[in-house]
């Protein structure tokens, strides 16, 4: 909990970074922690506000996992925990089917479960992880997600087409139109451009504003644990450990340090955060992109700058006024920033995909993924398999797993090998021959 001065305190050293363990002076400090602040506010108050949550009460837990991730990872591993939008899809699944508290009961298992993980990444380390997961496996999964996500996007489309679009072009323009700071908060300036849009077409109701009081505790529920949801939510706990891995090593890249150590502590602390997060009534959290790309920008990796943003956020949960202000994000707002987050989760997928060279010219890897994304696409109810009621994110990434570690093992135990080609071989007229192919498994077998 201590840190050392930075040079002179005021400026950054030419040619190096803050470190973890070091911090400007505290005036400094504490702008690049409000910083933090814009960085993870439009995406953390996004969620609970399309699960119907307490936007006052998943800020308090936000703030609260940030703590937990900083005092598990000893205050070496810079990260701020918001909101997950891979727990969109069972939460409002589950709100339906079993309440809101049936939904946090959700989050609950799923925190339970990372904490599991981190506890035997910590002994063993992440190459099992890899095994059960290569690329091809853990891309698809994340990529079905946002693509099973793109129904919820039809209604404001549809009733609210001017809002809707127009949040998207500002999102988008905002993107490239800013450099620095501003272009990494295009989620939240495209928010407040839609809003001004929404309220010029009197969308937008400010009674519960007007009634809310300044100062109270947030809003607080309890969960409720159904054994029908516990599949709905596995698929979140695949992307939860694939992000909070890349973001560690991320990390260590961008400070020259070896956290791998961390992996480990990092799980523990997410899913601790989460479980806590479900009995409170907060959203399940995951580490932020957004914050690594403020760190990347600034060059400051102090961990202080993130207890100041913690600790402003938890502040901000005890003003109702402000909770009731979010509250007012009108459904055309927030489908539009649906249709860039939702496409850009799909992209990501495809992208871990990409950077890991996954061959598609190898059957296994081409019918993994379209197997996976094909039932994640279409399955947009739940279907009844006894006591169980999956939706189309748990059936495609049930599917993507089984898929892949069949047919990789009936290929091995066949001595089938596909060179690594973009077109893959005609099997009539060229059989396969000769030993197992490792690349099979083990080319996929590395992380994005």
């Amino acid at each position: 909990m201590s840190w050392s001065i930075h040079g002179n305190g005021r400026t950054i050293t030419p040619g190096e970074v803050v470190a973890p363990d070091e911090r400007l002076h505290w005036p400094q400090t504490v702008s690049i922690g409000a910083q933090h602040i814009l960085a993870m506010f439009g995406a953390s108050i996004l969620v609970p506000t399309i699960t119907g949550f307490p936007v006052t009460t998943t800020l308090l837990f936000t703030g609260l996992a940030t703590v937990i991730f900083l005092l598990m990872t000893r205050n070496k591993v810079p990260s701020y925990l918001g909101s997950s939008f891979a727990m969109i899809a069972p939460v409002l699944s589950t709100t339906q089917s079993h309440s809101m508290s049936g939904a946090l009961g959700g989050i609950v298992m799923t925190g339970a479960l990372l904490f599991v993980v981190g506890l035997i990444v910590q002994k063993t380390g992440t190459g099992w992880i890899h095994a059960l997961m290569p690329p091809v496996v853990m891309g698809t999964i994340v990529a079905l997600i946002g693509l099973n996500l793109a129904s919820a996007t039809l209604v404001p489309m549809t009733e609210f087409p001017l809002t809707t679009f127009l949040t998207v072009i500002f999102t988008v323009v905002a993107t490239v139109a800013f450099k620095g700071l501003l272009g990494r908060l295009s989620i939240l300036m495209g928010l407040l451009c839609g809003y001004l849009v929404a309220l010029a077409q009197g969308q937008v109701s400010f009674k519960a504003v007007a009634a809310a009081e300044w100062i109270g505790l947030p809003e607080f529920h309890t969960p409720t644990f159904h054994f029908d949801t516990a599949l709905m939510f596995l698929p979140a706990v695949f992307v939860l450990i694939a992000e909070n891995i890349g973001h560690v090593r991320t990390v260590g890249v961008m400070t020259n340090r070896d956290l791998s150590k961390f992996n480990g502590r990092a799980l523990m602390a997410d899913g601790a955060a989460s479980v806590l997060a479900g009995f409170g009534g907060g959203s399940a959290t995951t580490t932020y992109a957004e914050n690594i790309g403020v760190m990347a920008a600034s060059r400051v990796y102090s961990t202080a700058a993130y207890w100041v943003a913690a600790i402003v956020a938890m502040a901000l949960a005890f003003l109702p006024k402000f909770g009731a202000l979010i509250g007012t994000i009108p459904v055309g707002v927030i489908g539009g920033l649906g249709i860039v987050l939702y496409g850009m989760i799909g992209i990501v997928g495809a992208r871990l995909w990409i950077e890991a060279k996954v061959d598609f010219g190898n059957p296994i890897n081409l019918m993994t993924a379209g197997t996976g994304l094909i039932i994640a696409i279409a399955v947009t109810k739940e279907i009844a398999f006894g006591q169980f009621q999956l939706g189309g994110i748990a059936l495609g990434s049930i599917a993507t797993l089984v898929v892949f570690h069949v047919m990789s093992l009936v290929a091995k135990a066949r001595g089938m090998a596909w060179p690594d080609s973009q077109n893959p071989p005609n099997l009539k007229t060229h059989p396969p021959r000769g030993p197992p192919s490792r690349k099979i498994v083990a080319a996929a077998g590395r992380f994005a």
